[in-house]
């Protein structure tokens, strides 16, 4: 019995700190640096950082729920009809679903690593047939495809097509946002870890 109960704590402590990681990565949604030497459109922000902390202190489910729940709240304010947001849990996902994965089975430093870097190429590689086909097309509706890729050719007059905007910008860009929320975990991580599993 007095397992259960322990059990049960832990499953709500484990939700509990899920939404408020989720909720923290909401906010940082909603807040966007522009990068240089990028279309002003691309923005970059940490939300994925809180789903990474998730997805190491509690489980990769839990990071995908974290990448969920900043979606579903960024809906309220959506100005892509979902699109934008259906992109970014997918992106989200398959940031922090391997690396969450390859760190349980592996729970070191070097594990952590190494699962944020296949799960920063793993979201890399998927934004180019999730800008390819779900972005843009909704952007281009309210948008000639011209004029985005003119936002491209103002930094790269070489770019001719979507893909070469894909593989030269976007790509890119995700990778080393993945980078960005990777090093950021890893400098703190073992400092709230403790807190995040009701350990201290």
């Amino acid at each position: 019995m007095e397992q259960v109960r322990e059990v049960k704590r832990v499953n709500i402590r484990a939700l509990a700190v899920t939404a408020v990681l989720g909720a923290v990565a909401s906010a940082l949604m909603f807040v966007g640096v522009h990068v240089p030497l990028m279309p002003s459109f691309l923005q970059l922000d940490f939300s994925e950082l809180p789903a990474l902390i998730a997805s190491f202190s509690l489980g990769p489910l839990s990071g995908v729920a974290v990448c969920l729940i900043k979606n579903l709240v960024h809906l309220l304010a959506t100005s892509t009809g979902g699109v934008g947001e259906l992109s970014n849990f997918l992106l989200g996902a398959a940031f922090v679903l391997p690396a969450g994965i390859i760190y349980r089975v592996k729970k070191t430093r070097l594990g952590a690593l190494a699962g944020a870097l296949i799960g920063s190429a793993a979201m890399a590689l998927l934004s180019l047939p999730s800008n390819y086909f779900i972005v843009y097309p909704a952007y281009g509706l309210v948008m000639p495809m011209e004029a985005i890729l003119d936002m491209y050719r103002a930094i790269n007059p070489k770019v001719k097509t979507l893909w070469d905007a894909l593989i030269w910008f976007n790509m890119p860009f995700t990778f080393v946002k993945g980078l960005l929320s990777t090093a950021v975990t890893l400098l703190i991580y073992k400092r709230i870890s403790p807190l995040l599993k009701g350990t201290k």
